[in-house]
């Protein structure tokens, strides 16, 4: 879903109170753009994400950042809500340029190192064995299976390995500022929220405000899939760590929420309920459609998403059924489902 904010719009926004956004664009992405925040402190500006690795967003952002009154050579720090590369691609660059540390939660810096040491080789065939386990068709997965020189590369393979640790409940070490880490899990196992526990400039009821990162966002439902890992074999629940960490955020009531895509808003709470409502309903219909034993492919085939499946692109099915997956291990943890015994792959069916 495209931001319905206007294209015409200016490049940088200042939210009051030493906060200032730019928007970075993502190529050939239908978001258009990400948020970046620039944060003063006593110590010097500080960047909230920073944007896709590729010169067109680079150039954005040093003029974003002359455009608010700084320059990438003053950044003292950047913060990463999460590892995905339309958030952490540029950290390398702009820590390079400045000499900035950079912070990360944990479980998301660990994906980053076990990204930057893994052959792309391997994830060509950790995907091609997950997408046969999720019974796609093999002209689906017959190009992960061409010779390397003629595969696309997967971006951020080589992302900058963080040097600071965002722990959850901690506040950040921002001079001047009250900054404190809120773990999210869920979009990814190490995605973080950032709550500036300070008055709310324009004096908007509640408590300060919330760099939400794609956690919550205005109108889009972010992403939730399994958390893709060659090399790690454990169960998880990211939708279950999703609608737990909804809440935790809609418990914090900030005053406004300034997200990584689309625009800043208000009434977290009532976000929070419409994202919870959505997904139990999502949850419900997908019973239906497996009164039927379905394979995870052929429920993504089935479910709903902003275009038919015959228009979805190649790396948005892989996407789609990762997210179908999610619900599924979600059901079937609740009971609500369950593997047919002795399928191959896999079916499930409503239990």
């Amino acid at each position: 879903m495209k931001s319905s904010q206007d294209e015409a719009e200016p490049t940088t926004y200042d939210h009051g109170g030493g906060v200032r956004s730019l928007r970075v664009p993502i190529p050939d992405n239908p978001l258009g753009h990400t948020l970046v925040y620039v944060v003063d402190t006593d110590r010097g500006p500080v960047l909230i994400d920073t944007g896709w690795d590729d010169p067109a967003s680079w150039e954005a952002l040093t003029a974003g950042l002359t455009a608010c009154g700084t320059s990438v050579t003053e950044l003292v720090g950047v913060v990463i809500t999460h590892h995905h590369p339309d958030h952490h691609g540029l950290s390398g660059q702009v820590r390079e340029a400045s000499g900035a540390w950079v912070a990360m939660h944990a479980a998301d810096t660990s994906i980053v190192r076990r990204t930057r040491e893994t052959r792309p080789e391997r994830w060509y065939t950790y995907m091609a064995a997950k997408l046969t386990a999720a019974g796609a068709p093999e002209e689906h997965i017959a190009p992960l299976r061409t010779p390397p020189a003629r595969r696309r590369p997967f971006p951020g393979l080589a992302p900058a390995l963080p040097d600071r640790e965002i722990v959850p409940g901690d506040h950040l070490d921002l001079p001047g500022r009250r900054l404190r880490a809120i773990w999210t899990p869920g979009h990814t196992p190490g995605h973080v929220c950032l709550h500036l526990e300070e008055d709310h400039p324009a004096r908007l009821p509640g408590h300060g405000r919330l760099f939400s990162g794609d956690h919550l966002l205005p109108e889009i439902t972010p992403h939730i899939g399994l958390y893709e890992d060659p090399d790690d074999a454990t169960v998880t629940d990211p939708l279950g760590d999703y609608l737990d960490s909804l809440e935790r955020v809609g418990r914090l009531a900030p005053a406004e929420i300034l997200p990584a895509h689309q625009y800043a808003f208000t009434d977290a709470p009532a976000r929070v309920r419409e994202l919870l409502v959505h997904h139990e309903d999502r949850l419900t219909g997908l019973l239906a459609l497996l009164a039927t034993p379905l394979t995870p492919w052929q429920l993504a085939e089935r479910m709903e998403w902003n275009r038919p499946w015959p228009q979805i692109p190649y790396d948005s099915r892989n996407i789609a059924v990762s997210e179908a997956e999610a619900h599924l291990r979600r059901l079937v943890k609740q009971g609500r489902a369950e593997a047919v015994s002795g399928s191959d792959p896999v079916t499930y069916v409503a239990a």
